[in-house]
């Protein structure tokens, strides 16, 4: 296989640093890398759509959340990894674009939760299918085995890092 930027970079710390065993970067390097790169593919994917990437996040949460497509502000804070004050300015920005609307919780008098409207439907929907697009063209010189060994490799990977939920 033709050598990339990180067996340039490994190869030169091997060179200047032989005490220390640079092994970790061949993987952790391309992760690093492609999640940059990942980022601005996605961003771009976004922004076909007039979204930013927080936008997505924070409607695709409430569209995963299956019909009525609403979820409280303390879940939206779990499921995007913001503070609750950030989850605040967010679902105010997005109710001023359309996207969002705040309804009484039924089921606590003194909460609320963040639904989508018809409009944030559509525009999640359309981002998402371009997004998977995009995201399909990235992975085709893999065959489907790999794909599935790649996701699980990398699971083991994220496994430690991710919360119980």
């Amino acid at each position: 296989m033709p050598a990339d930027d990180v067996d340039r970079i490994v190869s030169a710390w091997r060179r200047e640093r032989p005490d220390l065993d640079v092994e970790p970067l061949e993987v952790l390097s391309r992760v690093s890398r492609l999640a940059r790169r990942l980022d601005l593919a996605r961003g771009t994917a976004f922004a076909d759509h007039g979204l930013d990437g927080w936008e997505f996040d924070v409607l695709a949460a409430l569209r995963r959340a299956g019909h009525p497509y609403e979820l409280s502000p303390g879940q939206l804070v779990t499921e995007t990894l913001v503070t609750s004050g950030t989850m605040t300015n967010r679902v105010d920005r997005l109710a001023t674009r359309g996207f969002v609307e705040r309804h009484p919780d039924p089921g606590d008098r003194r909460g609320v939760l963040v639904r989508l409207t018809p409009a944030g439907v559509a525009v999640v929907d359309d981002a998402l299918a371009d997004l998977l697009s995009h995201e399909w063209a990235l992975l085709a010189d893999l065959a489907a085995q790999e794909r599935e060994e790649l996701a699980n490799l990398l699971r083991r990977l994220l496994r430690p890092f991710e919360t119980e939920g």
